[in-house]
């Protein structure tokens, strides 16, 4: 059993901190980007596509900007609406914590809806590509929370618990690390399995993000305490396993056409 005592703050220089929860999103956009990279090239190099990687990177600060104001708004809607609609100015303190995946996940779907608009170049092609390396984000994301002491999983006994001592004396699942793994290690290695044949139709990886986040981010809830402002919709549903569900159902409404090769032009 281990005693979280971990420092969300890595340095602090009294004006002003660096924490672990700011570096999982550098890390994670800097690194995948980096990937990203490189199995386009890989792609190009056997022909399985004409693409010139310089707008690639123009899209970067499409990711960004989407990641941040998604994110953000995603949790302030789903969340915490009320306590934000009180507090507004809260909504800008992002180095606090409080950012959503499924808003990050709608901010990043329309920012490279406007960046594959505006190049002339097929969105799934963009959305693919995305989805292989997200994962990595994810890992770096859920780790964060892990050390700042947060989204802490429910009462547990077995021998891996974690007491989070701001939370209370109780051993609990360590939630964020069963995400970490299969959200970020086990996803990464299934999309890129997909991604690298060489017979995979267009939009394909992008539904198969959408269908395995949503059933590992389902299965991880159950371990998982509710966010205290919301509790269990129904008395049975946590927010993330509703907003995971729906993103299954769209995911095999885009599997369903990419099957049929409909976002290849």
């Amino acid at each position: 059993m281990y005693i979280h005592d971990l420092n969300p703050i890595l340095i602090n220089f009294g004006f002003f901190e660096i924490r672990w929860y700011s570096l999982a999103y550098i890390f994670g956009i800097l690194i995948g980007w980096w990937i990203a990279k490189k199995i386009i090239v890989l792609k190009a190099e056997n022909r399985a596509i004409t693409f010139d990687i310089k707008k690639f990177d123009d899209l970067i600060s499409y990711i960004i900007i989407s990641i941040v104001l998604g994110g953000r708004l995603g949790y302030v809607i789903f969340y915490n609406s009320s306590y934000y609609f009180d507090n507004p100015l809260e909504t800008f303190k992002i180095w606090q914590g409080g950012m959503s995946f499924h808003g990050a996940l709608i901010g990043v779907i329309f920012g490279t809806y406007l960046f594959a608009n505006k190049v002339k170049i097929n969105l799934f092609f963009f959305l693919d590509v995305i989805a292989c390396v997200a994962p990595i984000g994810i890992f770096f994301g859920r780790i964060a929370n892990f050390i700042n002491g947060e989204l802490y999983g429910k009462p547990s006994d077995f021998f891996w618990s974690v007491i989070f001592p701001e939370v209370d004396k109780i051993p609990r699942h360590p939630s964020q690390i069963y995400e970490a793994i299969l959200e970020g290690v086990i996803l990464f290695i299934i999309l890129m399995s997909v991604f690298y044949k060489r017979d995979t139709n267009t939009g394909i990886v992008s539904a198969l993000f959408m269908i395995f986040y949503g059933f590992f981010r389902i299965v991880a809830e159950q371990f998982r305490e509710p966010d205290m402002q919301i509790g269990y919709i129904f008395n049975l549903f946590s927010m993330g396993s509703i907003l995971s569900f729906f993103m299954i159902l769209i995911g095999l409404f885009i599997l369903k056409k990419a099957t049929n090769n409909e976002f290849t032009k």
